[in-house]
C-alpha cells in the first residue's frame, strides 16, 4: 500500500428508527467503496436471505462457543431470543487490507466495539426534531399507534445515551439526505487520510 493511499477503517453508523440512517449507510458505503460488516445470528434464515451474505445462521451453540472464545467484537441478545454479533476476524482482515468496513449497530454494540477497537470512527445520526422523527416513524405505515409510541420512546432513550457520554466522533443531524450523506462521507474521508498520514 503506498503512503497516500487510504487507510483501511472500521465504521460505525448508529441511530434510532426513522431517522434515514440504513439509506445513508448505504450511500456510503456505494459512494466511498467500503463493505459491511456480516453479522452472526441465532435467528432462523429467511427464504430470501443468504447464508453469510445478509447473515451468518448459527446455531445457538455455535453463537454461544464463538462469544467464548471473544470471537466477536460486539454481541448482543434481541428482545430475548435470538443473539447478534459482529465476529471479529473478518473486521480485523479487512482493516489489514486497508479496506473501509461499516457497521450498522445501536449504541449498546457501539460501546462493546469502542472497546475492543478504540480506533473505530463512530458517527451518530440525529433527527431534526422529536417531532419530525415521530412523524417519519408515522409515515412508514408499517405499525400500528401502541407500536410506533413504543419505537418513539426507544428512540429517544437511544439519543439520550448517544449525546450524554463522548462515544461518538461525530454526530448528523439528518434534515436533508443528501447533505447528511455528503458530511458523513466528508468526515470519513478527513478521518481515513490523516490516519494514512500518521502511519
Amino acid at each position: 500500500m503506498s503512503p497516500h493511499a487510504p487507510s483501511g477503517l472500521l465504521l460505525v453508523i448508529s441511530g434510532p428508527s426513522g431517522v434515514g440512517k440504513t439509506t445513508i449507510v448505504h450511500r456510503v458505503r456505494d459512494r466511498l467503496g467500503g463493505r459491511f460488516s456480516v453479522s452472526a445470528t441465532t435467528r432462523p434464515k429467511s427464504p430470501v436471505e443468504v447464508d453469510g451474505k445478509d447473515y451468518r445462521f448459527v446455531s445457538g451453540d455455535t453463537f454461544k462457543q464463538m462469544k467464548e472464545s471473544d470471537a466477536f467484537l460486539e454481541h448482543a441478545e434481541v428482545f430475548g431470543r435470538h443473539a447478534y454479533g459482529t465476529p471479529r476476524e473478518p473486521v480485523e482482515q479487512a482493516l489489514r487490507e486497508g479496506e473501509l468496513i461499516i457497521l450498522d449497530i445501536d449504541v449498546q454494540g457501539a460501546t462493546q466495539i469502542r472497546e475492543h477497537m478504540p480506533t473505530a470512527y463512530m458517527i451518530f445520526i440525529l433527527p431534526p426534531s422529536d417531532e419530525e422523527l415521530r412523524h417519519r416513524l408515522e409515515t412508514r405505515g408499517r405499525e400500528d399507534e401502541e407500536a410506533i409510541a413504543r419505537r418513539f420512546a426507544e428512540a429517544r432513550r437511544e439519543i439520550d445515551l448517544a449525546t450524554s457520554r463522548t462515544l461518538y466522533d461525530a454526530f448528523i443531524v439528518n434534515d436533508n439526505l443528501d447533505r447528511a450523506v455528503d458530511e458523513a462521507c466528508r468526515l470519513v474521508s478527513e478521518r481515513r487520510h490523516t490516519t494514512s498520514i500518521q502511519r
